[in-house]
């Protein structure tokens, strides 16, 4: 019998775990194992997992390592064949984890879910991850109502890590999750290496998770932006060819340029300057690993996607049409 582990990685969640822990003792099917992966938190959570969950295996690793560091211990101690991943500011569907398991195909490394707001379940947090040739990972339907234009199952180029489902040895096979990432994007370039191994993602929009936007990213000491911008720019230096570079130009221009009117510049910088250190490694290292290892070519992987207007999909067109 296949078995499955949930792997929840938290840093001081206290007040999230009981939703997420809750959801999960109700599901139609129990997981095998659960593993806690705590990042040294000192809100409590260790207390509460110990004192009103001791069904869920804790694994502590004593300070903030980043969701990418606490994700991989996880999936290292799980002892299973499908690994889901689950945020703590998450609560899933009764049904959610038994339609994640039967929506994964023979191809299949992972299950994306069609995950909504936590308050407003109405509205689309992210119905599968899209990546485009100008580095630009979309969120499908971000922001948008659920109106039934994502209730189409089918493939989609990767999942969102906040509520997933992975085959355990495909997603070591790839290396898991690129740890200096800390967090942000670690899953869409974990999804870009897996689809560059010959893997598919399968999206399954009857299972239903809803997400407390900002829940846990309101903790980090260094603003979201910083991570999105340097990690977009390590992705693009570790797989996008040259040819690529005119979009990529185009798209950070086109963000500096909105984080200048925003207010953002400042983070924007920030987190370009902390990529450019890194930068040669990924270029003269993890660059040529990837072309060398891969069996699907890079332009089959990121395939042409519009990068403005509506068909651009993601926060763009999402915040435009709901002005």
């Amino acid at each position: 019998m296949t078995r499955v582990a949930v792997v929840i990685p938290n840093w001081n969640g206290q007040e999230w775990l009981p939703g997420v822990l809750d959801s999960l003792a109700a599901q139609t099917r129990q997981a095998d194992e659960v593993v806690v992966v705590d990042n040294g938190s000192d809100d409590g959570s260790v207390e509460l997992l110990r004192s009103s969950y001791g069904w869920a295996r804790v694994v502590e690793l004593g300070r903030n390592t980043g969701f990418a560091f606490a994700c991989n211990r996880g999936v290292e101690a799980a002892d299973a064949d499908l690994v889901a991943l689950v945020n703590t500011d998450v609560v899933l569907a009764d049904d959610w984890l038994e339609r994640m398991l039967t929506a994964l195909e023979p191809g299949d490394a992972s299950v994306a879910c069609k995950m909504v707001d936590l308050d407003d379940p109405a509205t689309i947090y992210d119905a599968g991850d899209v990546l485009r040739r100008d580095g630009a990972a979309e969120q499908r339907g971000r922001f948008l109502r659920d109106d039934g234009r994502w209730d189409e199952p089918g493939p989609v180029f990767s999942a969102c890590a906040g509520a997933a489902l992975y085959r355990r040895d495909a997603f070591r096979a790839a290396g898991g999750f690129d740890e200096r990432f800390f967090a942000y994007l670690e899953d869409v370039d974990l999804g870009l290496r897996l689809r560059c191994a010959g893997w598919t993602c399968r999206y399954e929009p009857r299972a239903v998770a809803r997400h407390a936007g900002g829940g846990t990213s309101s903790k980090l000491t260094t603003p979201l932006p910083s991570w999105v911008e340097r990690n977009t720019l390590l992705l693009v230096a570790r797989a996008f060819p040259l040819r690529w570079l005119p979009l990529v130009a185009y798209r950070q221009l086109g963000w500096a340029r909105h984080a200048a009117r925003t207010g953002g510049l400042r983070a924007f910088l920030k987190g370009a300057a902390a990529a450019l250190p890194l930068l040669p490694r990924y270029l003269l290292r993890e660059r040529p690993r990837l072309r060398r290892d891969a069996r699907v070519p890079i332009d089959a992987v990121v395939p042409p996607e519009p990068i403005r207007g509506p068909r651009a999909l993601g926060y763009e067109a999402a915040r435009s049409s709901t002005r």
